[in-house]
């Protein structure tokens, strides 16, 4: 390991099937019919590979396809390119010095992209996986949320069919999408369809601090257990007024890019939950120490995804199992993106629950011709 060095890093956009349209207050994320764009990276060190995904989200964050694929190959590649594929650590720093932090952390999802292949190329040399790599699993399996984002009580209701027809147990509700009744009609289609059911609901940015404790007030009464990132990330002030008065807990997801501004959200008591989120967070480096000094602060820990393919998916699992998630998280790709570049070997669901991957690495097999033949651009650097 000591002489592994990074000698190629390469990166594919590829075009993957939709499976269903999927919407956020800020716009759409897939369309049924319409492929969706991933950005896949592969990194060799001698005669080891490790791949890594990154998931362009315009209406979610500023990071697209283009933007993505030209940091990694203009900036973070060459960066990293003759440095020892070990030393995850070092590799944070130099993306930090090419693409600077700014407030917090400058293209989270293009690094994501890069830190997530040198965790796989490192854990296929040493033949473990992730979790061995680390000395942290704490869980074998996660259970996941199926996410409803409906429009009409009918739909929520056909919705809630098809996540229990599937084995799903647990009911992620996107809000912020109507007026503040239709929304609160969304949720409670949900609670009718599902009464027992663990049911969280994510805004997205999308209210003000009065809009929602208004929103909290009358979710409370449906059994609601989570209110997710119900403001604008950098509202700390509104954030920490709302912790106040909502008899909901507050879930931070977008507020918290990088580990310091979970220590900012902490020392300014504006947090009861916080979302681990790996591309959000730079990759699984800085998503591990955001978790840990999350369990320090004694906050509960839920975990989400950004609609990832199953490179995404299997590095998040490998996240949430090391810190012991045990409450449903959203990791909805399967629902929505088929994976197409996958081979035999990759993560199992069964009955709604992820089965955390015990292969090297983060025991995905990539199907590499496959990639190719959905590549519609490939840069070498």
């Amino acid at each position: 390991m000591e002489s592994l060095v990074v000698e190629r890093v390469e990166t594919f956009v590829v075009e993957l099937p939709s499976i269903r349209s999927f919407s956020i207050s800020g716009g759409s994320v897939t369309t049924a019919g319409k492929p969706t764009e991933r950005v896949l990276v592969k990194v060799t060190a001698g005669d080891r590979t490790g791949w890594g995904e990154a998931t362009p989200t315009p209406s979610w964050t500023y990071e697209t396809v283009e933007s993505i694929s030209t940091t990694i190959h203009g900036y973070l590649a060459p960066a990293l390119i003759g440095r020892s594929a070990w030393d995850l650590d070092g590799a944070c720093a130099a993306y930090e010095k090419v693409i600077n932090r700014g407030l917090t952390i400058g293209s989270p999802i293009a690094k994501s992209a890069l830190d997530i292949a040198l965790h796989d190329l490192i854990g296929r040399t040493l033949g473990v996986s992730v979790g061995v790599l680390w000395g942290q699993r704490r869980l074998d399996r996660i259970k996941l949320g199926w996410i409803v984002a409906g429009q009409t009580p009918a739909e929520v209701r056909q919705a809630v069919e098809e996540g229990r027809a599937q084995g799903y147990q647990a009911y992620k509700v996107k809000v912020g999408l109507h007026d503040e009744a239709t929304d609160v009609s969304v949720v409670a289609a949900v609670r009718e369809a599902a009464p027992d059911a663990p049911i969280w609901v994510d805004a997205n940015q999308a209210y003000t601090v009065d809009g929602a404790l208004r929103m909290a007030r009358r979710l409370v009464d449906l059994d609601v257990s989570a209110f997710e990132q119900p403001l604008p990330a950098n509202d700390i002030t509104g954030l920490r007024r709302l912790r106040d008065h909502s008899p909901l807990p507050v879930a931070l997801d977008e507020s918290l890019r990088h580990p310091s501004d979970m220590a900012t959200f902490v020392k300014l008591d504006a947090v009861d939950i916080a979302i681990a989120k790996v591309q959000r967070s730079g990759g699984l480096t800085l998503s591990r120490r955001l978790c840990q000094l999350a369990e320090d602060a004694g906050l509960r820990i839920m975990g989400s995804g950004l609609t990832d393919t199953d490179l995404g998916f299997a590095a998040s699992l490998h996240l949430f199992a090391a810190f012991g998630v045990d409450s449903p998280v959203d990791l909805n790709g399967r629902q929505f993106v088929h994976s197409a570049y996958v081979g035999n070997s990759t993560v199992e669901v069964v009955d709604g629950t992820a089965l955390v991957p015990t292969g090297p690495g983060l025991g995905v097999e990539v199907d590499e011709d496959a990639v190719r033949s959905l590549a519609s651009a490939h840069w070498v650097a």
